[in-house]
Order: C-alpha cells, then sequence, then structure tokens
C-alpha cells in the first residue's frame, strides 16, 4: 500500500487532521511520481505553525544527510579515546596510549586508524549527564535517540516495548522535516533493532508520529555472530514484481495523468479518515531503483571493501556512505551486537582486555575511520554529519558495580557522567577536541554536553530549529528536543 502522510496527530483549521493524509492501492498506483507525494507533503506541511524565528549561526542547514555509527551497548571511553595516564592502576586502561595526527591528543593502540584521521574529526570528550533510571541501557538508548526520557522507567532502567505514544526516533523527525529530493529511502536503520535483553526496538521508531514516518528496517537474516550477512541483504521490496508487464505499466501511467490532476479532490476526500501508515515515497523508490542499486555493495572493489572491514559494522558504513550519496537523509547503523551481551558487544562486564583486542574495537577502528576518510575523499563530508556515540561511557574503576550488575576485575560497569563521542562534517570543526575530562575520565572539567545538546546539534546541520513544535498522540505541542545547540563544535 502506499501512503500519503501528513503532520501526524496536528488537525488543521478545517477540522481535518491530516496525520495519515491519503492511502491508496500500491497495484494501483505503479505510475505516481515522487513529485506528486512531495506536492502533498509540502501543501500538508503548509498547515503547520511556522517555527520560532531563531538564530541560525554557524552550521546551520550545512548538512544534507546524516550518519549515526550507534555503538549501543556503551563503549569504554577510557578504553579507546580518552586514555589516562598518572591515574590509579584500576583506572588506567590495559592498552598502550598512542599519538595521533593531533598534537596533544591521544588515544590507545586498538584505534591506530582512527588516529590518522581525526584531524577531519571533531573528538567530544564531555558527553555527560545525571541519570534518573538510565542506568542501564533502554532507558538511556531511548533518551539517545529521543531526547526525552521514557515515562516509565523500572529499577532496572528497562523500559516497555515500543508504543504509539512514545517519541520518535530522531531521524523520523529529519524525514517528516526535511524529505529526501530524490526518488530514495528517507531513513535507513540497520543492521539490527537497538536491543536490550527482551526489550526491542524502543527508540528506534516514528512513535507518535505515526508508522509513514518509520525507518527503512535493513535486518538481514542471521546472528549477531554472523560476519557477512551484509552479503545476503534482500530489497525485494524495492523491484518490481515480475508479473507486472509494460502493458500494465503503460496503463498505470494514464492512470497517473488522472490521479495528478485529482490529487487536491483525493486529498479531501481522504483526509478525513485514520488510516494505517507506510512510506508515501514506496512506489517511486520501485520505479527508479535508486534506493535499490544503492544497497548493492558488489559495485564497490573489493580492496575498498576490506578497507572498511568485512564484517557486518564494516559494511554497513560503506553502505552507509552509498545510502548518503543516493539522497537519503539519516541512516543508523547500531551496533551489530545487542546491549547487554556478550562477544563484541560494548557491555564488557567482564573480559574487557580480550573483547575490545579482539573483537569490537578493530571492527570499529577500520569501520569509522574508512568511512570518515572516504566521504572526504568523495566530497561528501562537507555535506554529510557524521557520529559515533554510544548511550553511556563504563566505569573508570574496574571491576566495581554502578548499576547493580556484577563486575569481575577486568570490566567496567556502565557510567554516564562522562564519555566520549565523535562527530565530524558539514560545518563541524577540523581537528578539534571539545571539553576537558578530569584526570579518571568520571567527570567533565568543562563543556559539559547532554545527549540531548548533540540531538540539537544534529537538528541544526539539518537546518532545522530543535525548538520548533510537533503535536504527541494527545495532540500536545511539544519542542523536538530540549537541548542547546553545541556552538562550539561548529566553525
Amino acid at each position: 500500500m502506499l501512503v500519503i502522510p501528513g503532520q501526524g496527530g496536528r488537525a488543521t483549521c478545517d477540522g481535518m487532521t491530516r496525520r495519515e493524509l491519503m492511502r491508496v492501492g500500491g497495484s494501483a498506483l505503479l505510475g505516481l511520481s515522487l513529485a506528486d507525494i512531495l506536492n502533498v507533503q509540502q501543501r500538508a506541511r503548509a498547515t503547520e505553525p511556522a517555527a520560532p524565528a531563531r538564530s541560525q549561526g554557524p552550521g546551520f542547514g550545512r548538512a544534507k544527510s546524516v550518519i549515526l555509527c550507534y555503538l549501543q551497548g556503551g563503549p569504554s571511553h577510557l578504553d579507546l579515546w580518552d586514555p589516562k595516564d598518572n591515574c590509579p592502576e584500576r583506572v588506567r586502561s590495559t592498552f598502550s596510549a598512542i599519538n595521533t595526527c593531533l598534537t596533544g591528543t591521544r588515544v590507545t593502540e586498538l584505534m591506530p586508524r582512527l588516529a590518522t584521521v581525526l584531524d577531519k574529526t571533531t573528538l567530544i570528550r564531555t558527553m555527560s549527564y545525571t541519570p534518573i533510571g538510565l542506568f542501564n541501557h533502554t532507558a538511556a538508548i531511548y533518551q539517545m535517540m529521543t531526547g526525552y526520557q521514557a515515562d516509565a522507567v523500572s529499577p532496572s532502567g528497562q523500559l516497555e516495548p515500543p508504543t504509539p505514544k512514545d517519541f520518535p526516533n530522531f531521524g523520523c523527525n529529519i524525514s517528516r522535516l526535511r524529505p529526501p529530493t530524490e526518488p530514495t529511502l528517507p531513513f535507513v536503520m540497520m543492521p539490527r533493532p537497538l536491543q536490550e535483553s527482551n526489550v526491542v526496538n524502543k527508540g528506534g521508531t516514528a512513535g507518535f508520529l505515526g508508522r509513514a514516518y518509520d525507518p527503512y528496517y535493513l535486518f538481514p537474516a542471521g546472528d549477531d555472530m554472523d560476519m557477512n550477512k551484509m552479503d545476503r541483504v534482500s530489497v525485494d521490496d524495492l523491484q518490481l514484481r515480475p508479473e507486472v508487464s509494460a502493458n500494465r505499466l503503460a496503463r498505470r501511467g494514464q492512470l497517473r495523468e488522472r490521479i495528478s490532476a485529482s490529487m487536491p479532490e483525493l486529498e479531501r476526500a481522504t483526509a478525513r479518515y485514520d488510516l494505517p501508515t507506510y512510506y508515501a515515497t514506496a512506489l517511486n523508490l520501485v520505479l527508479s531503483g535508486r534506493a535499490r542499486d544503492a544497497f548493492n555493495l558488489s559495485q564497490e572493489p573489493d580492496r575498498l571493501r576490506q578497507r572498511y572491514g568485512r564484517n557486518t559494522f564494516g559494511q554497513c558504513c560503506l553502505l552507509a556512505r552509498r545510502l548518503v550519496e543516493a539522497g537519503t537523509r539519516v541512516v543508523e547503523v547500531n551496533w551489530p551486537k545487542v546491549a547487554n551481551s556478550d562477544n563484541h558487544s560494548w557491555d564488557v562486564h567482564v573480559g574487557l582486555p580480550d573483547r575490545m583486542r579482539r573483537q569490537s574495537a578493530p571492527m570499529l577502528d577500520a569501520g569509522l575511520s574508512a568511512l570518515v576518510s572516504d566521504l572526504d575523499d568523495r566530497g561528501l563530508l562537507s555535506e554529510t554529519l557524521v557520529i559515533a556515540v554510544g548511550e553511556f561511557g563504563r566505569s573508570p574503576l574496574m571491576g566495581v558495580s554502578t548499576s547493580g550488575n556484577s563486575n569481575d576485575a577486568s570490566g567496567r560497569d556502565h557510567w554516564p557522567y562522562c564519555y566520549t563521542g565523535l562527530i565530524a562534517g558539514a560545518g563541524v570543526k577540523r581537528a578539534y577536541v571539545h571539553g576537558r575530562s578530569d584526570a579518571t575520565a568520571s567527570a567533565p572539567l568543562d563543556n559539559p554536553v547532554h545527549p540531548r545538546d548533540l540531538l540539537a546539534t544534529i537538528y541544526h546541520s539539518l537546518g532545522i530549529n530543535p525548538h520548533q513544535l510537533m503535536y504527541n498522540h494527545l495532540n500536545q505541542p511539544r519542542e523536538l528536543v530540549q537541548g542547546d545547540v553545541v556552538q562550539g563544535i561548529l566553525a
């Protein structure tokens, strides 16, 4: 089915809701162009109240696309990109610190490739927030993705499953406010849903905006240890069915002309119905082939695929680059291991030295460094915002419990008070380190950055006022995010 969505949860002056504007059988519309759909969406958005005037400031609107490498599970900042000397033995990383291309800035030996591209990025070493039921993953992920705390948080920090009353993932807001200008997918999430235990994809949906703005979920078959799953990506829903003949397409082309001429009447006739929603652009995606071609990693030279890493994370980073080249606005690459887990999960309560050295760190180092440098080489970094961050860091003291979890002497627990993120491209300063952590990386010494502020900066970079209003399931006005743009990282 094909849907042309309007604004979620907002009644217009004529009393008609435009949350779910039009639904038509997809088989009858295989000639409707994306331009027709976007025209209707634009008319729906024209009924929205204008955002309050605000100073645009540096970096506003510099980004065309955003790639979030979401390191779900909470990577240890002390063992990756904020190593400390002259600190207690139980704080100091087991990994040696190495110099980078930025004078005076060091990372650990686990990140040799990233060390060579930091001059293209900003390191934010003062990500920080005080937890309120956010010591465990689910609630912290929800905050990171939506900018809001969940209504109900269990003592463990876990939440209920996703519901239609949830706040939308930031990418869903961007899809609504900045739809692509090309016939491509607006928002792709891969290669697995956000997850802690049996709570799956909380913070990964459009929530009260409606399903029209859900991401395109690219979750290939195979478990989290299957490093070749991206070679088996199937996008059957993005190609024309073989039984649709040329004659049928010709007839639908004639239907297209009639529908285009009748679009205002169709809009009025269907605006009163509250219908289930899907992607408005589904039809043109099928016809253009642009999105389908973007998923074809076999078009890339093998040496480049090796550079990204022949594993799930690396190939997702490469696919993210291909998608933004094709016009996709938002790509969210979730770390390919459930948040609270073993092996290459970042949730290293036990076995940190071995797991990070052999599994997670090499994948991150290769994939992220290749993504940043590849985008830069192609001239895409100037218009693509790249972020790598988790929901929190890890405890400075090894072997202690901060979240009620058990930890052995080689593990670190959850730590939201201070951790590190990386951001690059689209107006972000190059060769810059924002903020300083204290001697044990326990707290910011200056310039703390809340996850809400990072989201505000993402919206700002896409040319969206982060304080613009949206309307929830009760038709109540809410800001996109109650955070402040981190002006200090923008050129």
